[in-house]
């Protein structure tokens, strides 16, 4: 027993110098060094966050990083005792090193204080070498255009930076031409978007394109893209840097005397796994009163001759919102969604007096006032569902879903007066329209060393549907009648089902892209009013095929082949007639089929200090839809449908040119021509049209000190060729001035369009078997825009975002 206590009092000994010891030991050989210390900018004495703190050791080795909290703070503990740098570095700041002497051992803990950095005095520098960044490039099956470098983005919406675009012009009533086609598919960052489906027009004019990043123009549009769009695809890129904070950007413009004011921004932010992202923007667009007139000839029996002149204005209402949620469930499953409403308010007027006569009387005489009320509304919703392999990271399946839904209802109210030989009563015109879309897809992606696969199925169930009617006024009652023969309820299902295989190989310096599409589409017509119903379906296999050459001298060739298809759209096929001009009517065609083209395009890139970009391509359009106009004489009504009646060939060239003449001066080309030849049959008899058209866009900058900047551009459009007719060449130019403030965050420009012309003289000349008539309208040409431009906040990580989505570009835009 005595040995036993023995023992234990021996043990316990044992332990408390054990403990005693190591104790000591650690005070001794493994004290914690700490360095601490705050930033702030010392100019303001704000306190600065997410600046980069490097923590170096005496030879200069890096030891530890970091990045300052939000209130200015950093620290790096459990540190040798050495001799060690504070290397400080910030965006718009001048670097700051601080030298740490850790080896004095009764100094664990050294507080830096507060540390003052100097904002950075050649910010300007910083923005001469983003703007001189490459403002075009070629992919293998696509041209890009990057917004940030162009410093006209913070002065023009993306509507007017469209001009500037290889491959891309606007008309003169400001829509978006493709290749010289209006049929083509707008996605916003791959994917379709509401925004821009019901019309673009709106959204874009209204859209800053400060917040915009880039511009695709993809002109050879792989397998993985529905077949829909003739020319091919714009993808719109907003500014998704994102990283762990916030950033976002605000616009404030207002142009006159055609246009309003418009607001636009953007904003992202992530919050670790969760990321988000918002587009959103309102505008008010007037359109001041402009003159038009209309002379129409016809030849046969009778001879006649028409003349309407009138006046015509408008004030349109628009707004938007997008938003984009992504969450990283772990390092291999991903979830995303979108979310995207619109919708708008238009009022127009327009006053029309018509005289019909032959050659000695007149035949017809009245004066019409019409009061149009327009509103339109869209929303889409989708879900995706990412999921990452372990054995290679970048081999994906993706799942989505998506609704996408529109309304636009067209009210009118006409009331003729002042009539001879014409007994036309007051009418009212109604048409709803309502369109609706389902999207299922499963998209797979499986890349093998240098060999890239992808695959996937998708089903779109769509719905397009039509309430429309004519009610004439009684004149002995005073009320308005429904008018059984103008009047009908229209339905069109169009369900599409795809598959799609593409390849993509790399080898040094060949990039081969392949791949083939199968569609089988199934439309079924209902004419529910009459009981009428039609029913169709059709089958297409989609090859394309894209090659990039890389050659000596930072210059690289493709060559794309494609087919594509035009559908019709609801614009197309609602068999409502617009009687809002007595002696005009237009109306769509239920029983159109869709058309196909067969595209070749080859191009040459070179970039250095001179960035060039030629194309050449050629075009060959089969069952095109065209409006085809066509004269009655029994009514002196030309009545204006669509039909599968032309065929067309464009031969085309493009050329892009962007060249640093100093550090200071820069110049830029875009320009398009083609030869248009085109041929159908109207009425029964064949019809020719042929012409050279042509789209010139140049501008030329200059940056002066203390960040002020001025530009000039022209603009040249040539005549426009369809079947049955052409429009007029115009000319426009444009100078601009912007200032940059606070670290280039806020910028306030101004620029004017066409300062010596007020107005410009828009003509249509069109023609058929027994008529020729030409349209001319005097449009506002002098414009003066003023923007305001800021940006705000700061991210570190990027959010991670699905590789894969819903892209349904397989139907005409609207107009």
């Amino acid at each position: 027993m005595k040995i036993r206590k023995l023992l234990q009092k021996l043990l316990l000994s044992a332990l408390g110098i054990l403990c005693t010891c190591t104790t000591n030991f650690a005070k001794t050989s493994f004290k914690t060094y700490i360095i601490s210390g705050f930033v702030s900018d010392s100019t303001t004495q704000k306190k600065l966050d997410f600046i980069t703190v490097n923590l170096l050791s005496e030879k200069g080795i890096p030891v530890k990083a970091d990045y300052t909290k939000s209130d200015g703070s950093f620290s790096f503990s459990a540190l040798q005792p050495l001799k060690y740098s504070v290397v400080l570095v910030g965006v718009g700041y001048k670097k700051k090193t601080v030298l740490v002497d850790l080896t004095d051992s009764t100094k664990l803990n050294s507080d830096l204080g507060i540390l003052f950095l100097t904002p950075q005095t050649v910010g300007l520098k910083e923005v001469t070498v983003t703007a001189m960044k490459q403002i075009v490039k070629q992919e293998v099956d696509r041209i890009s255009y990057d917004l940030q470098a162009d410093p006209e983005s913070k002065v023009y919406s993306v509507l007017d930076m469209m001009r500037k675009v290889p491959l891309l012009s606007l008309d003169a009533d400001n829509n978006i031409l493709m290749k010289g086609n209006s049929d083509f598919k707008i996605l916003i960052n791959g994917k379709p978007s509401s925004m821009v489906e019901r019309n673009y027009k709106e959204i874009l004019r209204t859209m800053p394109a400060s917040s915009i990043e880039r511009i695709e123009v993809i002109t050879t549009p792989p397998a993985k893209y529905d077949a829909e769009g003739l020319a091919g695809i714009i993808n719109i890129i907003t500014n998704k840097k994102l990283d762990n904070g916030y950033n976002g950007s605000v616009n404030v413009s207002e142009r006159f005397p055609s246009g309003g004011p418009g607001f636009g921004g953007s904003f992202s932010a992530k919050i670790g796994k969760l990321g988000m992202s918002a587009l959103g923007g309102a505008s008010i667009y007037k359109s001041p009163q402009i003159i038009n007139s209309t002379s129409r000839n016809t030849f046969g029996d009778e001879n006649t001759f028409l003349q309407q002149n009138g006046t015509a204005e408008s004030k349109n209402k628009s707004a938007y919102l997008g938003y984009e949620i992504s969450y990283e469930l772990d390092s291999l499953n991903l979830l995303s969604g979108q979310f995207n409403i619109n919708g708008s308010k238009l009022n127009g007027e327009n006053g029309q007096r018509s005289l019909l006569t032959d050659t000695e009387t007149v035949l017809q005489k009245y004066s019409l006032e019409n009061l149009t009320r327009t509103r339109g509304s869209g929303m889409d919703a989708a879900l995706n569902y990412q999921k990452g392999f372990k054995a290679d990271k970048n081999r994906l399946l993706t799942l989505s879903y998506r609704y996408f839904a529109y309304t636009n209802n067209q009210n009118s109210d006409i009331v003729i007066t002042e009539s001879i030989n014409y007994d036309q009563p007051d009418y009212k015109q109604i048409n709803d329209q309502k369109f609706s879309e389902q999207t299922f897809q499963a998209d797979y992606v499986h890349p093998l060393k240098q060999l890239n696969i992808e695959a996937g199925f998708k089903a779109i169930l769509r719905n397009n549907e039509s309430d429309f009617s004519n009610l004439f006024e009684n004149n002995e009652t005073g009320f308005y009648e429904v008018q059984p023969g103008l009047s009908n309820k229209f339905r069109n299902d169009q369900n599409v089902f795809g598959a799609y295989n593409t390849y993509q190989y790399n080898f040094k310096k060949w990039s081969f892209k392949a791949g083939g599409r199968v569609e089988q589409t199934v439309i079924n017509a209902n004419f529910i009013s009459n009981e009428s119903k039609l029913s169709t379906h059709y089958f297409n296999i989609i090859p394309s095929l894209s090659i990039n050459r890389k050659l000596a001298g930072s210059s690289d060739l493709n060559l794309g082949y494609t087919q594509r298809i035009q559908r019709p759209g609801i614009y197309q096929l609602n068999p409502f007639v617009d009687k809002s001009n007595p002696n005009f009517e237009k109306t769509g065609n239920p029983n159109l089929k869709p058309a196909l083209v067969n595209d070749f395009q080859l191009g040459y890139n070179w970039s250095k200090k001179l960035s060039l970009n030629v194309g050449l391509g050629f075009t060959f359009f089969k069952n095109l839809i065209f409006p085809v106009a066509v004269y009655d004489s029994t009514t002196n009504i030309t009545r204006t449908s669509y039909g599968n009646t032309g065929q067309a060939r464009l031969p085309q060239g493009n050329l892009s040119i962007n060249y640093p003449i100093t550090k200071k001066w820069n110049f830029s080309l875009n320009t398009r021509f083609a030869y248009g030849m085109v041929r159908g049959i109207v009425n029964g008899i064949l019809i020719k049209n042929e012409g050279l058209m042509y789209n010139l866009s140049a501008s030329s900058g200059y940056r002066f000190e203390k960040s002020w900047r001025i530009n000039a551009n022209l603009n040249a459009n040539g005549r426009g060729v369809n079947l049955q007719g052409s429009t007029n060449s115009f000319v426009s130019y444009s100078f601009s001035i912007n200032k940059d403030f606070y670290q280039d965050k806020l910028s306030f420009s101004a620029s004017v369009s066409n300062p010596f012309q007020k107005y410009r003289r828009n003509v249509n000349d069109s023609f058929g078997p027994d008529f020729t008539q030409s349209n001319i309208r005097r449009d506002y040409f002098r414009a003066f825009n003023f923007s305001v431009n800021y940006k705000f906040g700061r991210l570190k990580d990027s959010i991670k975002k699905n590789k894969r989505g819903i892209r349904n570009d397989d139907v005409q835009s609207g107009s």
